[in-house]
């Protein structure tokens, strides 16, 4: 089932950050509405999302393909049961394995719900994904945006926002992180439908430079 902000919502709030952002207006005018990313809320969708940080994507798709062939199943009781060494052999970095158990311990234990958190308000779903050792701000942003549709979370750090934000506003030299995050204020409450916005707008680029 998809999660996307329903068409209604989602055209007024680009419309609101076209009217805010000269950058944002640009990007409204190539992409249109953006296509949501939408993602079940699981333990799969967490682990995936942790076995992504800091590696290429195809290297990434590997371990996790990899993993997904020793558990069969991805869930948090697959995760407990399995040896930390063997999926460490998948090709996981020791901290991530660590952290993948400890989602999963924490959803066993009861102190990670997934569906509370999918019915929380945002920053209450916010505040209990941050609670659990391994999932950072950019892993729970990610999570509102894509499992729970939440059109203010807002993945702060995320450098490709960064770069298409810097060459649709012509700036020079891009914007820190920081500096960054305080010019996305002017977006609330779509901070996320901003980022939407900026990611169908590199989609759109990079197709264009591949074409022939």
């Amino acid at each position: 089932m998809s999660t996307a902000p329903p068409r209604r919502a989602l055209k007024a709030a680009c419309e609101h950050l076209a009217r805010t952002d000269p950058a944002l207006a640009q990007a409204y005018e190539i992409v249109g509405l953006p296509k949501w990313r939408s993602e079940v809320p699981d333990y799969a969708m967490l682990g995936r999302m942790i076995s992504h940080q800091q590696i290429s994507l195809n290297a990434a798709a590997s371990i996790w393909s990899r993993v997904e062939a020793h558990l069969g199943e991805v869930t948090a009781p697959a995760m407990l049961a399995a040896d930390p060494e063997a999926i460490r052999l998948c090709g996981m970095s020791r901290p991530k394995v660590a952290h993948l158990y400890s989602i999963a311990q924490a959803m066993a234990d009861g102190k990670l719900d997934l569906a509370r958190v999918c019915a929380a308000p945002l920053e209450e779903a916010r505040a209990e994904l941050l609670a659990v050792r391994g999932i950072g701000p950019w892993t729970a942003e990610l999570f509102l945006l894509y499992a729970v549709g939440a059109m203010d979370a807002f993945p702060a750090g995320d450098v490709a926002l960064i770069e298409a934000h810097k060459r649709l506003g012509l700036y020079e030299p891009r914007m820190v992180s920081k500096a960054f995050t305080a010019h996305a204020e002017i977006w609330r409450p779509y901070r996320g439908v901003a980022a939407h916005l900026l990611w169908g707008w590199l989609h759109v680029d990079r197709a264009r430079a591949a074409a022939p």
